[in-house]
């Protein structure tokens, strides 16, 4: 039987504001290398750069324990809750419920401190490398870690620009009441996240406003171009760490946010020719009963997490992403009632023909029943571990490990694959040109994941829809849809017949959800005087599923 245990402290907390830490006053480690000792010595470099991918799993950074911290993959799993594609039925033991519910999202909780602080803490450790190497050093190594330090700097922010500025949505009113910091601006349409650099004093950081989008985009520019600079394609050697491939990715991502269907286009291809054409994820590899989802080894992936026996989260046995993500880990909280499921009708837009779609438990009766790549499903039955319809099988525990937390947790996790840049491409393709586009996109699924595949749309919107579902469909899982909604200003629908989301969580909205806007944790404002009274609006309890 599955051995899960509860946090103390399970859900949204609101949190007292002496308990909440600003970006400006958190504490971060002070013993770290100088610039003189980062010029002596490459390995002083190589420590600062190499917390940085250390910090992408980082476990139990909060003051309370709460079983949802568990670094950049929590962030991944909390982004695919808020979307309209991955249902959780089960509540007992589920600690994202408040993303999933949107309840207790505001500025006064623990779930808005999470995010705010971890991404703050990540940003840091990237200024840390930043400031830490002299651009103008010699040493190759050296300029090496300088352009990780810059991507890595641009993937935080891209991600915070993307989560937090306010776009126009249904329910909430972007009407503040402004700030002296902000030139009288009393609207936050368009505006993104404050910019931290590595030489920041506590002064500016203490009257640091919000940026618009077009600053913001200006900005990660800028340090990507850095990072295309310094980073030398022959050098790495870790996926851990961004080579050039990757900083083109993040590129195709910011002009794809950013509207520049061209830009977009152009990097996507410069990132699939970088990383290597054809190395997409094979069927084999896809379906791979031990290294499915789970080997940072994969030819396609660009860039990726890595956690080994040793870390603090694989010890913690449930605190991780196999424990969150695997339901076929029977020691895991997926396991243990919140399975990761697939939208239903999101599953039946999926052709039989579709090796993609063997990953998930097919409706019994139904023509893929009996042939999903399940490890070992007596066994998850001998546990007490029945899965439901629809359950995904995509990320498979470690070496496909059922049971031993430190196998089955010891696991690679995509952060960027070299098939997101194909359906970059093909979208950007299509909305300049909707019969380019769609050639695009025919092209890689015909070639990669169902031979039988016909796109039948013709006209800008249907293409790019299109797009938008082969995404759905490609990147379940990853942590990376939730942007395309937002930024398509897509509606999330989890009410009509037939649906697996829970009766609770049955909301269908009008474009992009209230909760797709991030609220900025009120303990902020306290270390920012530019950011009083300049938040995102709090959609907490806006929502309210159909009476049945």
């Amino acid at each position: 039987m599955n051995k899960i245990f509860k946090s103390l402290l399970v859900g949204a907390i609101a949190v007292p504001s002496v308990m909440l830490t600003g970006c400006i006053e958190e504490e971060f480690p002070t013993d770290v290398a100088t610039q003189d000792q980062v010029m002596d010595s490459p390995k002083a470099a190589e420590s600062l750069a190499m917390a940085m991918p250390a910090y992408m799993n980082a476990v139990l950074i909060l003051p309370i324990s709460v079983h949802y911290d568990f670094g950049y993959p929590a962030m991944m799993h909390m982004r695919d809750v808020m979307t309209g594609d991955m249902p959780i039925v089960s509540s007992t033991y589920d600690h994202f419920n408040s993303w999933e519910s949107c309840q207790s999202i505001g500025e006064s909780y623990l779930t808005s401190q999470f995010t705010w602080w971890y991404y703050s803490k990540l940003l840091q450790t990237a200024n840390l490398t930043i400031g830490a190497i002299d651009p103008e050093t010699e040493n190759p190594l050296n300029k090496q870690f300088l352009g990780s330090g810059y991507a890595y700097r641009a993937m935080a922010l891209l991600d915070m620009a993307r989560l937090y500025e306010y776009l126009p949505c249904e329910k909430t009113d972007p009407k503040v009441a402004g700030n002296p910091y902000m030139d009288g601006v009393t609207n936050v349409t368009g505006y993104t996240v404050p910019i931290v650099t590595e030489n920041m004093t506590e002064a500016e950081g203490r009257a640091n406003p919000r940026v618009t989008h077009e600053a913001m985009m200006e900005f990660l520019i800028n340090d990507l171009d850095k990072a295309e600079q310094y980073i030398n394609a022959q050098m790495r050697t870790s996926k851990t760490m961004p080579n050039l491939a990757c900083v083109y990715g993040l590129k195709a991502r910011a002009y794809m946010w950013d509207e520049d269907y061209a830009k977009a286009r152009e990097y996507a291809r410069k990132a699939i020719d970088a990383h290597g054409a054809g190395t997409v994820t094979t069927r084999d590899q896809w379906l791979s009963l031990t290294t499915g989802f789970n080997d940072l080894s994969t030819p396609s992936w660009m860039w990726g997490q890595q956690l080994l026996s040793d870390d603090n989260a694989v010890k913690t046995g449930i605190v991780n992403w196999t424990s969150w993500s695997s339901n076929e880990y029977v020691q895991g909280y997926a396991a243990s009632g919140p399975f990761v499921m697939i939208d239903a009708d999101l599953y039946s837009k999926i052709e039989d023909t579709d090796f993609r779609k063997l990953t998930f438990v097919a409706p019994a009766g139904s023509a893929l029943s009996g042939q999903e790549n399940y490890i070992n499903n007596n066994y998850l039955l001998s546990q007490g571990v029945e899965l439901p319809e629809y359950a995904s099988l995509k990320f498979k525990p470690g070496a496909g490990d059922m049971e031993s937390s430190s196998t089955a947790c010891a696991v690679g996790i995509p952060t960027m694959r070299v098939e997101e840049m194909y359906l970059i491409e093909a979208e950007a393709a299509a909305q300049l040109s909707p019969a380019e586009g769609k050639t695009l996109l025919e092209d890689f699924v015909k070639t990669y994941r169902n031979p039988k595949y016909v796109c039948n749309a013709s006209s800008k919107e249907e293409v790019v829809d299109e797009c938008f579902l082969q995404k759905r469909i490609e990147l379940f899982g990853e942590g990376l849809i939730f942007f395309d909604y937002k930024r398509l200003n897509k509606s999330v629908t989890r009410y009509y017949p037939g649906t697996n989301f829970a009766v609770a969580r049955r909301y269908n909205t009008e474009g992009r959800p209230a909760w797709m806007n991030f609220v900025f944790v009120q303990q902020e404002a306290s270390g920012n005087a530019a950011m009083v009274n300049f938040n995102n609006p709090d959609p907490s309890g806006l929502y309210t599923a159909p009476v049945e």
